[in-house]
């Protein structure tokens, strides 16, 4: 890579984060410094924008181990990631503030918890959501480890292995017939929930056993899954478990400011992550709840775009009602009185 500076990971501390100044507007805050909000500041610098990326440090794959399906990251950790992420966009002058923020005021008055305020032409929302789980002791204890939910991050690492889905969500039998492209050997789990005649057809025709009565906790032995127990004292012994949790949308500073909601309870945002509120862009698992990591980086480089283009936009004509023309300039400029050239 010509003109790059190689950085290593573990040189990555928290001497890249900014203390708040007191002084001048910024051309877009972002308010989250996962994938989506480093990758529109990466952008958004490199474009020799001013711009402040916001972030409480509450990432919601930090539970993980590695990350998964990131051309040329794969099994890198998410942390590693985020670090280099920052270190990144920091050498392209853009401020990091390791905050939250509370709420953002009309005319964009971003007020973070410390009692500072950051002004912006511009916002991008980038929260994330958080994952609601079941109420089963265990499965909380091992969310990340070996209670697992994305299959296309996670599956791979226990392809061949028992696998176990709890049907503690509308969306569970969909989640045990994508399961059984990794394992010959998964069981459904119905819990609390009845199957209708398709479903059961479904999961006959993949072959995935039904399991069922109400599950009782997942049982851990060595700091391991071993199997999930029934109220009635069975035990599956399985060595992974997936769960399909209720995913909220951290999109409070969006609603506050004005963003509608879609049909489904998400903000609504065109292509680009353009919401309904002029200067506001929302990217990554605040808007999407699938979006994998590549997916919401990529995101948050495509709101950048139009969010520069935008801001150009307004650059332009700020500029056009400041610029006096050159004709006019010459009426009023003090003409030059032509002076007499002496002779010897």
């Amino acid at each position: 890579m010509l003109g790059a500076e190689v950085i290593a990971v573990g040189d990555m501390t928290k001497d890249v984060w900014n203390t708040p100044a007191d002084d001048g507007a910024y051309d877009v805050v972002v308010v989250g410094a996962g994938a989506a909000g480093l990758s529109a500041a990466l952008v958004l610098g490199r474009a020799r924008r001013r711009v402040a990326v916001v972030d409480g440090g509450e990432a919601r794959n930090a539970v993980a181990a590695h990350m998964h399906g990131f051309l040329s990251r794969d099994g890198v950790a998410a942390a590693d990631l985020l670090a280099v992420g920052r270190a990144e966009v920091a050498g392209y002058g853009v401020d990091l503030f390791e905050s939250r923020v509370d709420q953002i005021d009309p005319g964009f008055l971003v007020r973070l918890d410390g009692g500072a305020t950051l002004r912006a032409r511009r916002i991008v929302v980038a929260t994330g959501l958080r994952d609601e789980l079941p109420a089963i002791p265990g499965v909380r204890e091992r969310w990340g480890t070996d209670v697992l939910f994305c299959p296309y991050c996670h599956a791979y690492e226990v392809r061949d292995r028992p696998i176990g889905v709890l049907g503690t969500h509308p969306r569970a039998v969909q989640h045990a017939l994508l399961l059984r492209q990794w394992s010959h050997d998964v069981v459904y789990f119905a819990h609390d929930r009845d199957l209708d005649a398709r479903e059961r057809r479904q999961l006959a025709a993949r072959g995935i056993t039904v399991a069922e009565g109400t599950i009782k906790r997942l049982v851990t032995e060595d700091d391991r899954l071993r199997g999930v127990e029934l109220v009635e004292g069975h035990v599956f012994p399985r060595s992974a478990v997936f769960v399909f949790p209720d995913m909220v949308p951290h999109d409070t500073l969006l609603t506050d400011l004005g963003c509608g909601r879609d049909d489904d309870g998400w903000v609504n945002t065109d292509a680009t992550g353009r919401t309904g509120v002029s200067g506001v862009w929302a990217v990554g698992n605040v808007t999407d709840p699938r979006a994998l990591v590549i997916t919401a980086a990529g995101q948050g480089a495509a709101a950048a775009f139009a969010l520069d283009h935008d801001l150009v936009a307004e650059d332009v004509e700020r500029a056009m009602r400041n610029h006096v023309p050159s004709a006019q300039a010459s009426r009023h400029a003090p003409r030059s009185v032509p002076q007499p050239v002496s002779s010897d």
